[in-house]
């Protein structure tokens, strides 16, 4: 049976790149899994790649249909916007395929709940407040319409949603610290080969 890597940390501290570097290792064969956002896009994010970017008509419907493993909704400074996994064929572990997934406390444990605690494996990833905080400005800085006040509210939001309490509560005991690109990738890499 195949197993979830599931990436997962606060925001800004290099999931998107851990990502990448570790789906681009052809020895590991790791499949994607894409999330959907009832968020507007990026400048940069392709509708298919980093997310599906549905409305939140779409979501409803969805849910209606019983696709939605799990849903999570954050009232920002522009509105509610929405992210989700969703039972839309692009998970079969029965296959023996596995999957690299960035995801959050909250969606990891629907997919724990989901497809069975065994068959979904936690990367908690770490960077310092200060870098983490200057990461964010950077990448809000490139946007064509930056958003400072989300930025600061999903800065402050994640302490709670990954406090030390919740972390712990969900069986998480690994963190990997990402302050050395390489050195964090080859860690992740050598435990997900502990499971192949």
């Amino acid at each position: 049976m195949g197993k979830i890597y599931c990436i997962m940390g606060k925001s800004s501290t290099g999931k998107d790149t851990l990502f990448k570097k570790i789906l681009g290792d052809e020895s590991l064969a790791l499949k994607t899994i894409v999330p959907y956002t009832t968020r507007p896009a990026r400048a940069g994010e392709k509708n298919g790649v980093e997310y599906y970017f549905v409305s939140p008509q779409k979501l409803e419907e969805m849910k209606d249909k019983g696709k939605i493993i799990e849903c999570r909704g954050y009232n920002t400074v522009h509105g509610l916007w929405n992210y989700f996994t969703a039972d839309d064929g692009q998970i079969d572990l029965d296959s023996d395929n596995n999957y690299l997934y960035i995801g959050t406390l909250e969606s990891y444990k629907g997919m724990r709940k989901y497809y069975g605690e065994e068959n979904v494996i936690p990367f908690y990833i770490y960077v310092e407040p200060g870098e983490r905080l200057s990461r964010a400005v950077e990448r809000e800085r490139r946007q064509e319409n930056p958003k400072y006040t989300e930025l600061c509210r999903r800065f402050i939001a994640d302490e709670e949603d990954f406090s030390r309490e919740k972390i712990l509560e969900v069986g998480i005991d690994k963190i990997y610290e990402n302050d050395k690109l390489f050195e964090c990738v080859n860690n992740i890499e050598n435990d997900i080969k502990k499971y192949l």
